[in-house]
């Protein structure tokens, strides 16, 4: 699933044409058809935002914009969806311009077997839990898609999903089955399982998953495969008793990773907020993610794989959405507390402090990274239209120097605006 133009929308327009044909002319039918559109514009001021910027960098500035159009359709025990959208820079494509760059970031189907019971096939996200292990990723202009089979079940509470995937870079004729990750940074193969159960008698939510990579360890060169498994495994818990919001997860890897290096590592998080009234909620909570400081042995550094992780570890995205410099890979503890606050129906606002420190301790250098103040303010302007607004600064320390660049006696900080306009139109 590539580049399409836009001649692909125009069948799924007809077709939403006689879907709407189809349901006045029997009045027994059951389909439906809805389309959403999308424009999500950004404009940033990137000031040492991803990574520290160096003394002397000058700031950097743009605005990007998501255009996404996506079609729905349901019957009973069927349901389509296909999403195209364009993305870019503002500026990035000459005023005439022949290229047509939609992109499919959905295009599935799912079949329900029968009550409990469900298929779901074709490009999709993948969002679980908190997103700390596969989500979304929507922050980002492009958002995360994967190319996969689900089969699902649901009954009293209880859900049961088994994700399976296996990518190539072409149609292959011969040559096996060597697969190319440095562009896509995609698994070559994947099997996970997911359990969810939601309490009946109790405001209490308890997953569990079970997550088998394959990752690409053979030569480019000659293209020989040699595939490395690494496994997940790991718990979520929710627990949203009156006003408290409790949550906490635990995460294990182990296998072997790309590099063909053995690995043991771990992940944990636990956050607890509480809304003092229907104006004011508080928040705090802390995340370690194992590290590791030793070339040769055991691989400790915890990979927090395909998360949504600008949702927790700040938002100037130090932190595995960007790399660490070459040769680290310390882990991270991040320890965090904020408050909101709802202005209006309309407007509400939140302030988060991060301390962070590596999970590791390295030579010669001290644990302590920084920390981080992130604001934030949304304001619904009227219904499928909203403006977010965000400020961050970053008070960094050598070490945060050694292990992602820059100087931290630079001032490090990152503004954003964003407007989002999201209309769904439902054709019975």
């Amino acid at each position: 699933m590539g580049k399409i133009s836009l001649h692909f929308l125009i069948p799924f327009l007809l077709m939403g044409n006689a879907s709407l044909s189809y349901a006045q002319d029997d009045k027994k039918a059951d389909d439906s058809f809805w389309v959403s559109a999308q424009i999500r514009t950004r404009g940033e001021y990137r000031n040492g935002a991803l990574y520290p910027r160096d003394k002397g960098e000058s700031p950097a500035g743009f605005v990007n914009e998501r255009a996404r159009l996506t079609f729905g359709y349901e019957r009973q025990k069927l349901a389509l969806r296909f999403s195209a959208q364009h993305l870019g820079v503002w500026g990035q494509d000459a005023l005439i311009d022949k290229n047509g760059r939609f992109i499919l970031n959905e295009a599935w189907a799912s079949f329900n077997m029968n009550d409990y019971w469900f298929v779901q096939l074709g490009r999709q996200a993948l969002v679980y839990d908190d997103e700390r292990i596969l989500g979304s990723l929507d922050w980002n202009v492009a958002g995360r898609y994967h190319d996969a089979l689900k089969i699902g079940y649901k009954n009293n509470g209880h859900q049961l999903h088994g994700i399976f995937a296996f990518n190539q870079n072409d149609e292959n004729v011969i040559g096996g089955t060597f697969y190319d990750s440095s562009k896509t940074k995609l698994y070559k193969n994947m099997q996970t399982l997911w359990y969810h159960y939601d309490c009946v008698s109790t405001p209490l939510q308890v997953s569990l998953l079970a997550m088998n990579i394959g990752q690409e360890g053979g030569d480019a060169a000659t293209r020989k495969a040699d595939t490395k498994y690494m496994q997940t495994f790991g718990t979520y818990i929710k627990y949203m008793p009156d006003s408290w919001n409790i949550s906490g997860s635990f995460y294990y890897q182990t296998g072997k990773n790309a590099a063909s290096r053995t690995v043991s590592a771990y992940m944990g998080n636990i956050d607890l907020s509480y809304s003092i009234n229907r104006l004011w909620s508080v928040g705090i909570g802390t995340d370690y993610l194992s590290g590791s400081n030793d070339a040769d042995g055991k691989y400790k550094a915890f990979n927090p794989l395909y998360g949504t992780h600008h949702k927790f570890y700040g938002g100037m995205d130090y932190f595995y959405a960007t790399d660490f410099a070459a040769g680290y890979n310390p882990g991270l503890s991040d320890t965090h507390v904020g408050v909101d606050f709802k202005v209006s129906n309309a407007v509400s606002m939140g302030l988060n402090y991060h301390y962070f420190a590596t999970a590791v301790k390295l030579d010669n250098l001290k644990r302590t990274l920084g920390s981080e103040v992130d604001y934030q303010l949304n304001w619904k302007i009227m219904k499928d239209v909203s403006m977010t607004v965000g400020y961050s600064v970053m008070f960094g320390t050598s070490t945060m120097d050694a292990v992602k660049g820059g100087n931290h006696k630079s001032w490090q900080d990152w503004g954003w605006v964003s407007l989002n306009i999201n209309p769904r139109i439902f054709i019975k």
